[in-house]
């Protein structure tokens, strides 16, 4: 399919640039399988579920990855000193990561980058995309007390070009239960959780799970290709715990329905499902794409907020659900005045 089929036009007042309050008084369009739409609130979730559901919830904990150091003057051919901003992306070893830096012209491989006068990184790598390898002069735990000492919560571009972050966000873009630390970006489906909802939801006889997805940068980077099938999708590392994949297997066998909370929760499942459809414990790197014309092995709906024009998560929805019917899902969000993106609204879709 061409990428120009996922487009549509999002009015500029339609972005979010803070969550609604309190989590779960954010709006809730859902979407049935027939394609038939209904307008709710996120805390009305669990009298839209039935007893016996399981809702699977990505636990991964987002860490201050956005970085600001400086390029010394080289002695030979570089010039002056330079100020070079980083987006942390992927941990590749205890002291090594993969980011994405601008401006990367102004980096070398072998440069020293300094971000205070005792931490320290070496670039290791650099591609002709602005994304580079550095490897610290921290490893492990030290390593991450200097990120939080130091970085700031890598809010996306479509919030961080408007504003800054700052103290409230640190609250606001983590899920109250994330636990696994790793991600550069929130699963931003959990934003809306709350103690009382998850509350409501045992009580209703929902079953609930986690699994680890850790969300990389390359999630906010534009799809460049003009087909799909020549978009390379980046990876991102992800677990599925033993006892998650026993209680989905189980929910399956029975003919219980498993709901995704976000698309990372989703991505990581339908990643670790074998021929059958049964899920596999166990870890490792996916860089599964989901277009139209794929066959879900594992769920039945998904918890997800509006996502960009032309980016892979669209394509996503509009595989579960059939472009035409979220081409009209986002017509009508858009007109009934829902928010979009990470601190936006949330939709319930059910599979077509």
């Amino acid at each position: 399919m061409r990428v120009d089929d996922f487009d549509f036009t999002l009015p500029e007042a339609s972005i979010a640039l803070r969550p609604a309050q309190p989590r779960d008084a954010a709006k809730l369009l859902q979407v049935q399988s027939t394609g038939a739409l209904s307008d709710h609130i996120i805390r009305e979730l669990p009298d839209l579920l039935r007893a016996g559901d399981v809702l699977v919830l990505n636990d991964t904990k987002v860490f201050p990855a956005q970085l600001t150091a400086t390029r010394p003057a080289r002695a030979q051919g570089g010039g002056g000193p330079a100020r070079v901003s980083l987006n942390l992306h992927k941990r590749m070893g205890p002291d090594i990561w993969k980011a994405f830096a601008r401006p990367a012209k102004r980096l070398r491989v072998g440069d020293i980058i300094e971000f205070s006068s005792e931490f320290s990184a070496k670039i290791l790598e650099k591609t002709n995309e602005g994304e580079v390898e550095l490897r610290f002069n921290r490893v492990g735990p030290e390593l991450a007390a200097a990120f939080e000492q130091i970085g700031e919560v890598p809010l996306p571009p479509y919030i961080g070009s408007k504003r800054r972050a700052d103290a409230q966000d640190a609250v606001d873009y983590q899920t109250i239960f994330a636990d696994q630390t790793g991600s550069v970006a929130a699963p931003t489906a959990g934003l809306h959780f709350t103690d009382a909802m998850f509350a409501a939801l045992r009580a209703k006889g929902v079953e609930i799970c986690f699994v680890t997805l850790h969300v990389g940068a390359g999630t906010f980077l534009p799809v460049k290709a003009e087909l799909t099938a020549d978009h390379v999708m980046h990876a991102e590392w992800r677990e599925i715990p033993d006892n998650t994949a026993r209680m989905i297997n189980l929910a399956k066998q029975e003919g219980r329905r498993v709901i995704a909370v976000g698309t990372t929760s989703l991505r990581s499942l339908e990643s670790a499902a074998d021929p059958v459809g049964q899920i596999c414990a166990g870890q490792g790197d996916t860089d599964i794409f989901i277009t139209p014309g794929y066959t879900f092995q594992v769920i039945d709906g998904l918890l997800t907020n509006f996502h960009l024009p032309k980016s892979t998560l669209f394509m996503l929805v509009s595989a579960l659900c059939g472009l035409p019917q979220m081409q009209s899902a986002y017509t009508h969000a858009i007109e009934d005045g829902y928010r979009f993106y990470s601190y936006g609204d949330a939709c319930l879709l059910w599979r077509a």
